[in-house]
């Protein structure tokens, strides 16, 4: 088995050190270790540099999450491929842990890790991504008390790609990331795709990392993220839901997006919400044209893609998720 370790960094400074520190650690270590820098100001390319097992893109222009990793997909040859962000730190058994997983369910094209947040004893981060039938898409478990069921291996909807690990031919095959995402939510279309396409994604608990989370994005709840993530979520929704269950959804997901408009507004990024819904409706023709490929591709059967989705009904707090600790690196 051969694996490739993607990292997409963009001014994470003496973060991405202390993560390339912990991949050397690793029992099992990548056959090739790839930094994306996305055009970085704050010197964080130099530090990847110093490391020689690591092969460095230093990139032009910031190219996003989704860019910065197909660009690196392009050029990797390795059955496998991991992601990590430079936020994330993960235990020595962590890739070990993922192709053992990989290696007992070949049907399993995703693999997701166990994410704890960063100096926050047994609080989670997340166990995996959750699609809800409206629409709405969360990290499963994030901010939780991490309890005796989080350490049992199940299927998921899609891995939180912080730090997972998939089969290179599944990626190629539902053709990478979306790059017009740039970044959030990204993963879970990516993940959702892959379920269309017949892979099945798989929660594995003994892959452990710690992660700070949106550590260069201004957090979960700045501008940046709120409007990526609630402009991604319609065009996934747009893009990946199959027929008959788009049009049953679709009076559900119409007042998801209202909802989030009004409450984000009563937090004071009415602005911003507004122009991720504007931007979403603007680009909704270009999804709807990815859709038409997608879907004429599709293997998984509406009931199975019915089952994998989240049916909860207390959904309104996953739009402002609780907050894990940032960890302070010393420089």
């Amino acid at each position: 088995m051969t694996v490739t370790t993607i990292i997409v960094n963009y001014n994470s400074g003496a973060l991405l050190d202390e993560c390339l520190k912990h991949l050397e650690a690793q029992t099992v270590r990548s056959d090739k270790i790839i930094v994306v820098d996305n055009a970085s100001v704050d010197g964080s390319q130099n530090i990847a540099g110093a490391y020689a097992s690591v092969d460095m893109l230093l990139l032009n222009e910031n190219l996003g999450f989704a860019g910065g990793n197909n660009l690196a997909l392009s050029g990797v040859d390795t059955e496998f491929v991991a992601l990590l962000n430079p936020d994330a730190f993960p235990e020595p058994d962590w890739l070990e842990s993922l192709l053992a997983a990989a290696s007992e369910n070949p049907d399993v094209g995703a693999f997701g890790s166990r994410q704890l947040c960063s100096d926050a004893n047994f609080i989670l981060d997340g166990v995996g991504d959750s699609y809800h039938v409206s629409g709405l898409v969360w990290r499963d478990r994030h901010g939780a008390k991490q309890q005796p069921n989080d350490l049992v291996t199940r299927e998921i909807f899609s891995p939180c790609a912080a730090a997972a690990l998939y089969r290179r031919k599944a990626l190629h095959e539902v053709g990478g990331f979306d790059e017009d995402y740039f970044c959030y939510v990204e993963d879970v279309d990516l993940g959702f795709r892959l379920r269309l396409a017949g892979y099945k994604s798989m929660y594995v608990p003994s892959a452990v990392v710690y992660h700070v989370g949106s550590a260069t994005t201004g957090g979960q709840r700045s501008d940046f993220s709120v409007y990526h993530g609630h402009r991604n979520l319609v065009w996934t929704f747009i893009k990946d839901m199959p027929s008959y269950l788009f049009w049953l959804l679709l009076p559900l997901h119409i007042l998801m997006n209202l909802a989030t408009v009004l409450l984000f507004t009563l937090r004071g990024q009415g602005k911003v919400i507004l122009r991720a819904k504007w931007d979403a409706i603007k680009g909704v023709s270009g999804a709807f044209g990815k859709r038409r490929a997608i879907q004429s591709g599709r293997v998984a059967k509406v009931a199975d893609v019915w089952r994998s989705l989240d049916k909860r009904l207390p959904i309104l707090s996953k739009l402002f998720p609780a907050k894990c600790k940032k960890r302070t690196i010393a420089k």
